[in-house]
């Protein structure tokens, strides 16, 4: 089962991979992950990834896809595993192609998790800080059981962060979706795209992930 997991950032995508590799027993290949394991294990690729972290850079994509490919090789991937994380542009998608190829793999499906961009900026944009203790609430998920109080130390002012503030949530939202599309359309057009719904409660979705891969 290999697979490729897409979603816009509070679709809900790591909850789901947790599920998805507990049920079918396949590891969860994510670019993060990748970049550490190869940095501390000395690899080639890996020190070149560090050279350019180390200098607040972006890594570039002959480096990203090698790590990847090294990765995808591993013994544990023999029988499936999930993909959070890459790719994330078109050409990376490209690349993937590629590199399953000269490994003898194929990709299962690509799941994409569909929530309406309000319902993500809610989501994202729900956390607010107690500035006098900082205490961490959401307005959706965790909100003070007395509405303007502190649960911890019963403070009234509450402050959110730059990077939560719902412009900032918006325009991030946004340049996801432009990244993203031509990802979507390139796996639409290979059969392999399975959108479903991510705005219902978390085991809907996830049996809906699971009638798909029964497929």
């Amino acid at each position: 089962m290999n697979l490729v997991l897409m979603g816009l950032p509070g679709a809900g995508k790591g909850t789901q991979a947790e599920k998805i590799i507990a049920e079918y027993n396949i590891p969860q290949i994510s670019t993060g992950d990748m970049f550490r394991q190869a940095i501390a294990n000395k690899t080639s690729l890996g020190l070149k990834a560090k050279s350019y972290m180390d200098e607040g850079e972006l890594v570039p994509d002959e480096v990203t896809n090698g790590i990847v490919k090294e990765r995808l090789a591993e013994s544990d991937t023999k029988d499936g595993f999930l993909l959070d994380g890459f790719p994330r542009t078109l050409d990376q998608a490209k690349a993937l192609d590629d590199m399953l190829q000269d490994l003898d793999k194929k990709l299962d499906a690509v799941i994409e998790i569909q929530v309406p961009e309000e319902v993500l900026v809610d989501r994202l944009s729900g956390r607010f800080i107690c500035r006098n203790c900082g205490a961490t609430y959401h307005k959706i998920f965790n909100p003070p059981k007395v509405e303007g109080t502190c649960d911890r130390c019963g403070g009234h002012d509450f402050y959110q962060r730059d990077d939560d503030k719902p412009e900032t949530v918006r325009n991030r939202i946004k340049v996801n979706v432009k990244n993203s599309e031509p990802i979507l359309t390139h796996y639409d057009k290979k059969g392999l795209l399975r959108s479903i719904d991510g705005n219902r409660e978390i085991d809907e979705v996830f049996t809906e992930i699971q009638q798909i891969l029964a497929k």
